[in-house]
C-alpha cells in the first residue's frame, strides 16, 4: 500500500546543491590547490577591503569563501552539502547545529 512504513516522511526529491558559489566568488576552479586559493583570497582581500574602499559585504563574502575553501574538512562538506553543510556541521540541511540539542 503506498504511503505506509518508508522513512518517516523524508522522501521527495533531493534538494539541488549549490557547491560552486564560494569558487566563483574567489574566481577559481573547483580543483584549485590550496596555494591557488590563497593567492586569489589575497589578492581580492586587498582589492576590496572595507578600509581601502571596498564593499564592506563583498570583504565578508570573499573572507567566508578563503575560511571554508582553505580549511580541508570545512572544503570537503561544502565539495558535499554545499554552503548549507558547512553551516549545519555536514548535515544537508534539516534542523540547527549542535546549539539545537540545548534549545
Amino acid at each position: 500500500m503506498p504511503g505506509f512504513g518508508g522513512r518517516g516522511g523524508r522522501g521527495g526529491p533531493p534538494k539541488e546543491i549549490d557547491n560552486t558559489k564560494f569558487y566563483k566568488v574567489l574566481g577559481v576552479d573547483k580543483d584549485a590547490d590550496h596555494s591557488t586559493i590563497k593567492k586569489a583570497y589575497f589578492k581580492l582581500a586587498r582589492t576590496h577591503h572595507p578600509d581601502r574602499g571596498g564593499d564592506t559585504e563583498k570583504f565578508q563574502e570573499i573572507q567566508a569563501a578563503y575560511e571554508v575553501l582553505s580549511d580541508r574538512e570545512k572544503r570537503e562538506l561544502y565539495d558535499r552539502h554545499g554552503e548549507e553543510g558547512v553551516n549545519n556541521g555536514g548535515r544537508g540541511g534539516g534542523g540547527g547545529g549542535m546549539n539545537d540539542i540545548f534549545s
